[in-house]
């Protein structure tokens, strides 16, 4: 067995900061406390509930992946967080509408305990979103600031060993990348100067990154995703990822777009169309919010169907995604897919996929896992982007000059390989000719 990473166990508590207190963040810690407490199984959850192969198939070595690295427990979390409208976790529940008031009433004390701090917000870049529970600041970098004494004082009153942060915000307005992200020096300027390149998502992103708290973005929204922050993050030494739960429709076409590739099914159109009536869907029914969503959500079957590779398959392909608002669904979404395939001679077929799915009730566990296994990254000495979190985001981080990988078949290998290798155990291949020869 080859030699693992060092990694520092996973002591004390671990403080799970979410910007933006809604309906994921208020379900994933609702969910928490119910798995704490023995109401119910953290289905959803690999860190949870998943095996991982050990060795050759003969040893029969498949522990759970929590008993096998070091990760933090359920009972180690707590949580805090940041939403411009004051309700507590058990109002912003019910109010959510995600989870019924028999989940919720048995664990109300501790949801009513959680109350969000004064957030960073501005509706120039959410703009069907408003509150009163906002930071006042002359500069970006003033709120930035209130941000970093947020954490500090979160950690303190809470007695954490340590902090991740996981974004559960709101999709803000398109914002291509520019010269105020190309450099670390370049984004603390335009901090100063208030330049409307700065998103408040960047500013909880460098408060975290100061402060060396591990950052994911759970948002389709630019962010860590930027030279500059990832300048930071190397700087600091501080894991990141990121960007957008891969949740509902974007989940089914990393399941279903491997398998036309791999039996070599060509495919004409891939029409794609979403109802939702939460507050993401309301967000989205903003033009410039919806410009970020569909951005992340339309480069995933280029990367895994290469049409560069395969024109004959894939080079013309219509692919069109569009999200509703339509209030009386709430959370739960209902995703339509329309995919015109040919097979041998060209002759046609198709595919219809109707996803009737609870978007927070996916998003949740994602949550969980990112947070433990960033904690995981940091405690193991690892900074950065962390590529092999890929499986869990509709568009993942790369190196500059890498593609993503969308395939979440490939996502999945690589996270598991990821912590074989940290744990000094051999990569699983699937070659298996040993057995026969």
């Amino acid at each position: 067995m080859a030699q693992g990473r060092r990694i520092a166990p996973a002591e004390g508590r671990l403080g799970v900061l979410l910007p933006g207190l809604g309906a994921v963040a208020t379900t994933f810690i609702a969910g928490v406390e119910a798995v704490r407490r023995g109401y119910a199984q953290p289905i959803g959850s690999l860190t949870q509930m998943a095996n991982i192969r050990l060795g050759r198939r003969t040893e029969g070595r498949q522990p759970k992946i929590k008993d096998f690295v070091p990760l933090a427990t359920l009972e180690q979390l707590v949580f805090g967080g940041w939403d411009p409208i004051p309700d507590d976790a058990y109002e912003t529940a019910v109010k959510a509408g995600v989870l019924d008031r028999k989940d919720l009433d048995p664990i109300a004390d501790f949801l009513k305990s959680i109350r969000p701090m004064p957030a960073v917000f501005d509706k120039a870049y959410v703009r069907r979103l408003d509150g009163e529970n906002v930071k006042k600041g002359k500069t970006k970098r003033d709120l930035a600031e209130q941000l970093r004494e947020d954490i500090r004082r979160f950690k303190a009153e809470h007695g954490c060993a340590r902090l991740v942060m996981v974004w559960c915000g709101s999709t803000e307005v398109y914002l291509k990348p520019g010269p105020a992200h190309e450099s670390l020096k370049a984004f603390e300027e335009a901090m100063d100067r208030n330049d409307q390149a700065i998103a408040p998502s960047m500013l909880y992103a460098w408060a975290a990154l100061m402060e060396g708290v591990p950052y994911a973005n759970g948002a389709p929204n630019l962010t860590v995703d930027i030279p500059a922050l990832q300048e930071l993050a190397r700087e600091r030494q501080v894991p990141i990822a990121g960007k957008d739960f891969k949740t509902g429709q974007t989940l089914m076409k990393t399941i279903i777009a491997p398998g036309l590739k791999a039996r070599m099914l060509g495919l004409h159109g891939w029409f794609s169309t979403n109802i939702l009536g939460n507050r993401d869907g309301a967000v989205l029914d903003d033009p410039d919010s919806f410009k970020t969503k569909e951005e992340s959500k339309l480069g995933v079957l280029e990367y895994i169907l290469q049409p560069e590779l395969y024109p004959e398959l894939y080079g013309n392909v219509y692919h069109k995604v569009r999200i509703n608002y339509y209030p009386p669904r709430g959370d739960n979404k209902e995703g339509w897919d329309n995919l015109d395939i040919f097979g041998w001679l060209g002759y046609p077929m198709q595919i219809k996929v109707d996803f009737l799915c609870r978007d927070s009730i996916l998003a949740a566990p994602i949550v969980l896992d990112l947070a433990l296994f960033l904690d995981l990254a940091a405690r193991a000495e690892m900074s950065g982007i962390q590529e092999w979190l890929s499986f869990y985001f509709k568009s993942p981080m790369v190196a500059p000059e890498l593609y993503p990988e969308h395939d979440l078949f490939i996502q999945h290998m690589k996270l598991k390989n990821t912590l074989r290798h940290l744990m000094g155990e051999e990569q699983i291949t699937h070659l298996g000719l040993d057995y026969y020869e």
